[in-house]
């Protein structure tokens, strides 16, 4: 016992960030980064342009759906916050999907999060729209920040302090080194599938456009919302210690996340859509796994909890 709070005293004083990244980190960052959001910025007047093909559709929106439930359900609820047990081969498989999403390796994403919810719009969060002041150029740095200018950054998380189970966990750590080899599967996938469909390099080259770049500059937009936007707009029916909010029109694109609230109010809870008509994907895919016997020790919402973390305000009014 005594070892065990010793451990736990040194991870927490130990520094947020551990360095700075190298050139070569920090120009892979700038890539996979901008040219997804370049292929998303140029998708409307090329579909308009040469028009794009249900089997293009199809493979992207496919592509999307798995690469998106490896963050929520994978990246965010299972590996960051702990908010259910995976089988060892749903844990590794959870972990590969959400590299397909091309938002970086597992154990860094994690990292990064587990840091946000740490500081969650304080000093030393990575990602706070609020922490350039409250006038309307301190809300437009902020937000512009919160959305993709802190992954500019050179600073690295410290994920010796963040995230030692995942350095301790072999598979998670191959998975994680192995990122530019998933990143190459999100791509090449989707070129063999519509290469082959079609028989021609033509259908491999739409194919990599529109279920590889442009379906991964989408998915990074969305996740970087619940960043920004739901940070700084929406609802807030839950007392939560910052100013996350629940924002609507992002629900289903975002699997759930944008139920932002009750998620900063409840972190570990494996289900974020509470209220009714609030779709939560991400939840029934886990609810799903539990039937399936894949997940267990799922942390449900319970009326009793849900009625306790209720606030009779906007908390992020006093934030």
């Amino acid at each position: 016992m005594t070892s065990s709070i010793t451990s736990t005293s040194a991870t927490l004083a130990s520094p947020i960030v551990e360095g700075r990244k190298s050139t070569v980190e920090h120009l892979l960052v700038i890539v996979f980064v901008m040219i997804p959001v370049l292929a998303l910025a140029a998708a409307v007047p090329l579909a308009w342009g040469w028009g794009l093909s249900w089997l293009d559709f199809g493979l992207a929106a496919g592509m999307y759906t798995i690469s998106v439930l490896g963050v929520t359900v994978g990246f965010h609820r299972h590996f960051t916050h702990r908010s259910f047990t995976a089988h060892p081969a749903l844990r590794s498989a959870l972990a590969v999907a959400g590299s397909l999403a091309q938002q970086g390796d597992v154990i860094t994403w994690v990292a990064d999060h587990r840091r946000h919810h740490a500081f969650s719009d304080k000093e030393g969060d990575p990602h706070s729209p609020w922490l350039h002041g409250t006038g309307p150029a301190g809300l437009a740095k902020g937000f512009l920040h919160a959305h993709i200018g802190w992954l500019f950054g050179h600073d690295k998380t410290n994920a010796a302090r963040f995230v030692p189970d995942l350095l301790g966990d072999p598979a998670i750590v191959r998975i994680s080194r192995l990122f530019p080899v998933w990143t190459a599967v999100s791509l090449g996938l989707p070129a063999l599938v519509g290469g082959l469909a079609t028989w021609s390099w033509w259908g491999a080259l739409t194919a990599v456009f529109w279920a590889g770049l442009v379906r991964a500059g989408l998915a990074l937009h969305v996740t970087w919302s619940i960043n920004s936007i739901c940070h700084m707009i929406g609802d807030r029916p839950f007392a939560a210690r910052d100013r996350s909010a629940n924002v609507w029109p992002l629900a289903v694109l975002s699997m759930g996340e944008s139920w932002h609230n009750l998620h900063h109010a409840d972190p570990t809870c494996a289900r974020h859509g509470v209220g009714r008509g609030q779709i939560d994907i991400s939840a029934r895919v886990i609810w799903a796994f539990e039937k399936l016997g894949w997940a267990r020790d799922v942390r449900w919402p319970t009326p009793r909890r849900l009625a306790r973390l209720a606030a009779p305000g906007d908390p992020g009014a006093a934030a």
